[in-house]
């Protein structure tokens, strides 16, 4: 679980390393997390171009990708899998990447996200990842590619990284092997990139008089979060594996090849 340096992608991790039961580890350089690939530049960007990406699998919704469209590396696969389609669909909830435009108004975000708004928001965005079809097809999508190792290396994202792409990331980590610690570890770990790049917005946000606090509940990650998906999963399924199993609708034989392919 090491940070990547690159120079157009944001937030970019490598899930390899990461310490999983009797001391093995996930193979490096296979799977990889980041925000999205709009400012992707290959030519500028030479540790992006090493890493041989073959699959890129973008989480995010229609207007996301339309506002920020990715930059695929030549020869790279691009799989669209919405996670919050459903979650959107039923709520009229803005989708993640819009959230952040209610930072451009400390009032209006007072009245969205104020007084433990932004956690329910985001706990009832984590429970649906649990719950709706869309998020099961595309995390069934993001373990079946990572267990084909025609599909490697594959890199997985939403817009900042931190909450659809933590989620999946959280997921394959827990298949793999890797205990509670270190998925609240990995899962964490990505707030100081995500602060960061959007260090300006928050800036801008607490000069015009808006609420840090606020801010800081949109942009990081936070226990809760996570926790309010993994409640939510042990209610309806009682494990991980069921949950993959019958709500990815993901095979036990895929789950096997997928530790085959990434336990070191």
């Amino acid at each position: 679980m090491t940070a990547t340096t690159s120079t157009t992608v944001a937030n970019l991790r490598d899930l390899g390393g990461t310490p999983l039961a009797g001391g093995r580890t996930v193979r490096p350089g296979l799977v990889l997390r980041s925000a999205a690939l709009d400012r992707l530049d290959l030519d500028a960007d030479p540790a992006i171009a090493a890493l041989g990406l073959r699959t890129v699998i973008d989480l995010r919704s229609d207007a996301e990708r339309a506002d920020h469209p990715d930059r695929i590396p030549q020869g790279a696969r691009l799989l669209v899998r919405d996670v919050l389609a459903d979650k959107i669909s039923e709520s009229r909830m803005p989708a993640a990447a819009q959230l952040k435009d209610l930072l451009t108004d400390p009032v209006v975000a007072e009245e969205h996200l104020g007084d433990g708004k932004a956690q329910v928001l985001f706990g009832s965005v984590y429970r649906s990842f649990v719950t709706t079809a869309s998020a099961h097809a595309a995390y069934r999508t993001l373990l079946t590619e990572a267990a084909d190792p025609q599909a490697g290396p594959l890199l997985f994202h939403c817009t900042a990284g931190k909450d659809r792409t933590g989620w999946g990331a959280t997921v394959l980590l827990s298949l793999l092997g890797a205990d509670d610690e270190t998925l609240m570890a990995e899962y964490l770990s990505v707030n100081p990139a995500v602060k960061a790049a959007f260090a300006p917005l928050i800036e801008g946000f607490t000069a015009a008089g808006g609420d840090p606090d606020i801010a800081l509940a949109l942009i990081g990650v936070f226990p809760s979060y996570l926790e309010a998906g993994l409640d939510e999963l042990y209610l309806r399924f009682g494990s991980m594996e069921k949950y993959v199993r019958e709500g990815l609708k993901v095979p036990d034989e895929t789950v096997e090849a997928l530790r085959a392919r990434l336990v070191a």
